[in-house]
């Protein structure tokens, strides 16, 4: 992995299920040996050349001649991940042979029959195991009606709770401020109070940032998550209906408006330049952010600022603990892949195999196997810190809810112009929920009538 991340983070979680205007097929049930091939263009007799299409750092080249050097009779033409390309492709039939996109939001595109059930493959492989796999797996599986439960369609390669906290103790220290607990969670009245406290003005200019939020990579997850931390739901039961005019629902919008005015933070009416919370937090002009596990990779090398940083547990708003991922990347394999057997094999390598031993021990994310948990860096005081803190919340993993009718960025982007105008007070709260829930159910009721 690389510093560009968390900008590839941030691309993929605003773009999650964002896979449109693709052909629904008829039938997502292949499973091993029911369309592969012994044959392709590739050069040598029997050889097969297997396109993958993946973030720009997730296979180096080393790790291809690895694994074809592992597996004589397949070749790999990698593609860079472009999610236009790939409904392109999509659409056209004739998609890569394996790809890879978030969990969180997978719905959609298993719903529509784009990927294939990858169960059969699971039940037979001696490398990945279904009791192996983390609980953010939950939000690839879909059993035609709801998430969680049914075959799985994905599996992750790394993720993050990302509602968890990394916070710089000078910061605190500067303001009086006690530190976040490493085990108990600070409801969401008491982080805003903390907040105001750290936040630094000078005239009109903010110095210090009390609190981001990484408001422009995602507003329906950490909005959903405080629902249900309230013992709520955001859908109805057939996920064909949304409410934010719920009191739980409410009550998750007013402490984002509420946020917006104390301007403590960034928003969409006051972003960062480069839309992210890390270079920021970095120059130490940000106390608190809400980054999962993953954002502590940024600081390996920053001995600037990883001597003052520690995580903290997801926040509360309510009284059930719940801290979900809010993607979750992972390899699926399209429904129509020409080379579903070979994209196995390269699943197995990317999964379990050197990438993964490599991913896990960089930091950048959690491994998407239990067994892998133990690579995870502990040399410095901080990354230790974090990961006793990591591992600690992995308890309170739940996957996020999800409609298989509407994608992830839709959603934030109805939620975000309506919390804009309740900030600007161009309109009330309760205003703002009932927009937001008439602009949702509207694209809920496009995409039902679409999928069926």
């Amino acid at each position: 992995m690389t510093r560009s991340e968390p900008l590839s983070r941030r691309r993929l979680l605003a773009g999650a299920a964002a896979i449109a205007g693709v052909p629904l097929l008829s039938g997502c049930n292949a499973g091993p040996s029911s369309k592969s091939s012994s044959g392709g263009s590739a050069p040598g007799a029997g050889t097969v050349t297997l396109t993958v299409m993946f973030g720009a750092e997730d296979l180096s080249k080393e790790q291809i001649a690895d694994f074809e050097a592992k597996n004589p009779g397949i070749k790999i033409q990698l593609l860079e991940y472009d999610l236009a390309r790939l409904n392109a492709m999509l659409a056209s039939g004739n998609p890569p042979d394996i790809t890879i996109s978030a969990a969180v939001g997978s719905a959609n595109t298993n719903a529509r029959g784009l990927a294939t059930d990858l169960t059969p493959y699971l039940d037979k492989s001696q490398v990945l195991k279904k009791d192996d796999l983390q609980p953010v797996n939950e939000s690839f599986r879909w059993d035609g009606t709801k998430i969680g439960q049914g075959p799985y369609y994905g599996i992750v390669k790394d993720w993050s709770q990302d509602a968890t906290l990394w916070y710089n103790t000078a910061l605190f220290d500067k303001a009086k401020v006690p530190y976040l607990s490493d085990t108990e969670p600070t409801t969401y009245d008491e982080l805003l109070a903390i907040a105001k406290r750290l936040t630094v003005k000078d005239g009109g200019k903010t110095l210090v940032f009390g609190l981001g939020l990484e408001w422009a990579w995602s507003l329906i997850s950490p909005i959903a998550t405080m629902v249900l931390q309230q013992g709520a739901q955001l859908f109805n039961e057939d996920l064909t209906e949304i409410d934010f005019t719920t009191p739980a629902a409410r009550r998750a919008i007013q402490w984002y408006v509420d946020f917006g005015e104390a301007g403590v933070g960034p928003t969409s009416l006051n972003p960062l330049p480069d839309g992210s919370d890390m270079s920021t937090f970095s120059a130490k002009r940000m106390a608190i952010t809400q980054d999962g596990y993953w954002f502590g990779g940024n600081f390996v090398d920053n001995k600037e600022i990883n001597g003052s940083i520690r995580m903290a547990p997801a926040p509360i708003m309510g009284d059930k603990r719940v801290s979900p991922s809010y993607s979750g990347q992972g390899a699926w394999i399209p429904a129509e892949a020409k080379h579903k057997d070979e994209a196995w094999k390269l699943m197995e390598y990317f999964l379990a195999g050197p990438p993964a031993e490599k991913r896990a021990t960089s930091g950048w994310g959690i491994p998407g196997l239990k067994s892998l948990a133990s690579k995870l860096p502990q040399d410095l005081p901080y990354q230790k810190q974090a990961y006793t803190v990591a591992q600690n919340e992995l308890q309170y993993a739940v996957p996020l809810p999800e409609s298989p009718y509407v994608t992830t960025d839709a959603c934030n982007v109805a939620l975000d112009k309506q919390l804009q105008r309740a900030i600007k007070k161009e309109q009330t709260v309760d205003a703002a929920c009932a927009a937001a829930t008439a602009e949702i159910n509207k694209l809920l009721k496009q995409g039902k009538e679409q999928i069926g």
